[in-house]
Order: structure tokens, then sequence, then C-alpha cells
């Protein structure tokens, strides 16, 4: 009988039998389903990477995924915290010019976009996401913003709602690459983050290599790379 079914006259199992067989349980729970999170994101970014014409085929299934997983994200995930973002931290770092428009895609609870909005306290920083749930949390962080310094959108970041040359720094953390298209809107000379909060242990996590080839189709060559806390971040340049 396991520990979860067992019961002493006293009533529920003693503290030094249920936890160890729980504990482990719950583990091995948790890695499996983490195991599973990481070979789809995996597949994911692959495919956006090689065939991003099968994107469409892929939009409307995460759309929901993310839709459903939405309430009580940050609290799940962590996003918001010194940890998960220390690596886009690091990479902010790198950008210079001081950029004064700011894409970031994928931006979920808007987390990311808000530190951009802190690093770069002059620039007009924008968010996009394909979860309308997730981008409805993001907006509550707003706050009072008369200036409208700070938006957040529903869009696919494989068809980003503004003109070529739109922005001076584009950002993405823990999501797909869309190499075209972020090299259409981001002005020459701008600036790419990619940052992985995990590092390879990210669910969507793209190889340093894959982000060097794709990007330098699109005319955005390595500038730096690194690891910072427990993730890793590229930095690349648009050509002038």
């Amino acid at each position: 009988m396991n520990a979860s079914g067992f019961k002493t006259p006293q009533g529920y199992p003693p503290a030094r039998w249920h936890y160890p067989a729980v504990a482990q349980a719950e583990e091995r729970q948790h890695r499996g389903r983490y195991d599973r999170i990481r070979v789809v994101g995996r597949t994911l970014n692959s495919t956006v990477a090689r065939a991003p014409w099968l994107w469409p085929v892929l939009k409307y299934p995460m759309r929901r995924y993310f839709d459903q997983l939405a309430l009580g994200w940050d609290q799940r995930t962590g996003a918001g915290s010194t940890e998960h973002l220390t690596s886009l931290a690091t990479a902010l770092l790198h950008v210079t010019p001081k950029p004064e428009r700011v894409l970031d895609l994928g931006t979920g609870t808007g987390e990311a976009a808000l530190l951009a909005a802190r690093e770069f306290p002059r620039a007009s920083v924008r968010g996009i996401d394909v979860s309308e749930e997730m981008i409805a949390l993001a907006k509550k962080k707003v706050g009072l913003d008369p200036d409208g310094r700070i938006a957040f959108k529903v869009a696919d970041a494989a068809r980003v709602p503004w003109p070529d040359d739109s922005f001076d720094l584009v950002m993405q953390m823990n999501v797909p690459p869309f190499f075209a298209e972020i090299g259409r809107v981001l002005r020459p000379g701008g600036s790419v983050v990619v940052a992985a909060s995990w590092g390879v242990e990210t669910p969507f996590y793209t190889p340093e290599s894959v982000l060097r080839r794709g990007f330098a189709k699109h005319g955005v060559d390595e500038h730096v790379l690194g690891e910072a806390g427990h993730g890793t971040y590229w930095v690349g340049r648009a050509r002038e």
C-alpha cells in the first residue's frame, strides 16, 4: 500500500513515512511534466527557426495553451523574479546607444517589457503576445502612464503590426525567434536581444548557433553572448 493510502491508529501516516514518499512522487510528476513542456518547446522553436511557414498551423493551439495557463502564471514560473530576469537584465547592459523605441516579442504578462522600461526610462516600450489572457494581465501592471510610454497589444510575432524600421531594440525572452520579422522592424544599427532565463534548461530555448545563422540571413550580426545567473543571452546588431 502506498503512503497516501496508509493510516496509523493515530490517523494519517507519520511524517517520517509520508514526506519522503510523497515528495519523491511529486518530484517525479513535476519532472515528467517539465520534460514534456521542454520537448514541446524545443520542437516549436526548431519549427519556427527552420520552417516559419508552419507557424500559422501552430499559432492557434499555442494561443489556447497560454490562455489557459495565464491565471497564476507569474506565481508558477517566477516571472518578474531576479532569477527569471537576470539574463535579460545583463543583456540590456550591452545595448548601445540607448534605444528610443523598444519591442518585446512574446511578452506574456509583461515583466520583460517593464524591465526594459525601467532600464531605458526615455524609451517607448511595446509588448505583444498572441495570448489575450496574458496581455490582459500585462495591461494591469502598467498603472498610471499618461504619456503612453508602455503599452501591450494582442498581436502575432510573425506579423508585427508596425512598419519597417520601427524599433531600435527588439527583444524576446523564452520564446521562439521570428528572424525575418525581427529583421524587418529593426532599424539599421539597432539591437536584438534573445534571453533564456534558465539557459539550456529553458523549455523554449534556441541554441546560439541557430540564432547566429538565422539572424545573419536577415542583416543582424552577433555582437555579444554570455551567461548570467542561471540563464544565457545573445545580443545582435543590425547592419547599417
